[in-house]
């Protein structure tokens, strides 16, 4: 087994009644990396996610190998599937890379950092518990504050606004960016080119 392979999570929900949530931007995320690489995900045999395995790289150049990873469980289990496929990888918490939703950045941005709390993230802290750390990787995608005094559980777990769809597809792009120069060039120059 490769020793440099890197285990990339898009959270979300599952299923069809979910797929337009601001909650399932990282499914959105590892969907363009996969249609990057040319699969398809496919079940794995751990039964618990959907996976496409292959290397991503910027054009010319060469890159670890990479497990782009769908849960088939809700955001608050993603851990349990998560900890089977790095186990199963042989992928320490520090080449896991968890793509989420972040309602303290505004829409359209992303911040790129390793560790940290989970923010009242049900999908980071189940990802945290599962693994015995939070020292993994994070590609935070801003959605913003809700509006008035909507409860921020049924904003993320509503559908972008009509403006913001206009704009999702460069956020999508730019997260999967993101992601590639994370795995080939490091924490510290993401950083330095997406967090702004």
């Amino acid at each position: 087994m490769d020793a440099e392979v890197w285990l990339v999570v898009g959270l979300g929900n599952p299923g069809p009644s979910y797929a337009g949530h601001r909650h399932n931007i990282g499914y959105l995320v590892v969907d363009e990396l996969a249609s990057r690489m040319g699969s398809p995900f496919r079940a794995h045999k751990t039964g618990r996610a959907d996976v496409v395995e292959g290397r991503l790289a910027p054009p010319g150049g060469t890159a670890p190998r990479v497990v782009l990873a769908k849960a088939r469980s809700y955001m608050n289990e993603i851990g349990g599937p998560t900890k089977a496929l790095a186990t199963f990888y042989k992928v320490p918490p520090a080449r896991v890379v968890a793509i989420h939703d972040e309602l303290d950045i505004a829409f359209g941005t992303l911040r790129i950092k390793l560790g940290g709390g989970d923010n009242g993230h049900n999908g980071l802290k189940s990802i945290r518990s599962s693994l015995g750390t939070g020292d993994f990787h994070r590609v935070r995608a801003g959605i913003g504050r809700p509006p008035g005094r909507q409860d921020p559980a049924d904003f993320v777990l509503s559908n972008y606004s009509s403006t913001e769809r206009k704009e999702l597809p460069l956020q999508i792009v730019e997260a999967a960016d993101a992601v590639e120069t994370l795995i080939t060039h490091g924490l510290e120059r993401t950083q330095q080119q997406f967090n702004r």
